[in-house]
């Protein structure tokens, strides 16, 4: 699996900073910031996931890069 943030449409409110902050940050203007593309394990995978679903902007999505 692959996270995938749409810098665009980012309202930058941190949730996915305070779920999974191994993987997002967020830059000077507040925008999402990826620190890992892709989770490594399980554990990693279950919070990417929770991240994506806390997303209130919607911009943030796992897909599968086959």
């Amino acid at each position: 699996m692959e996270i995938r943030a749409n810098r665009a449409t980012c309202i930058g409110s941190g949730q996915c900073v305070f779920t999974d902050p191994d993987a997002f940050d967020q830059d000077d203007d507040g925008i999402v910031a990826l620190l890992r593309t892709a989770p490594g394990s399980p554990e990693e995978l279950a919070r990417a996931r929770e991240a994506v679903n806390v997303c209130p902007s919607r911009s943030l999505s796992l897909v599968d890069p086959a």
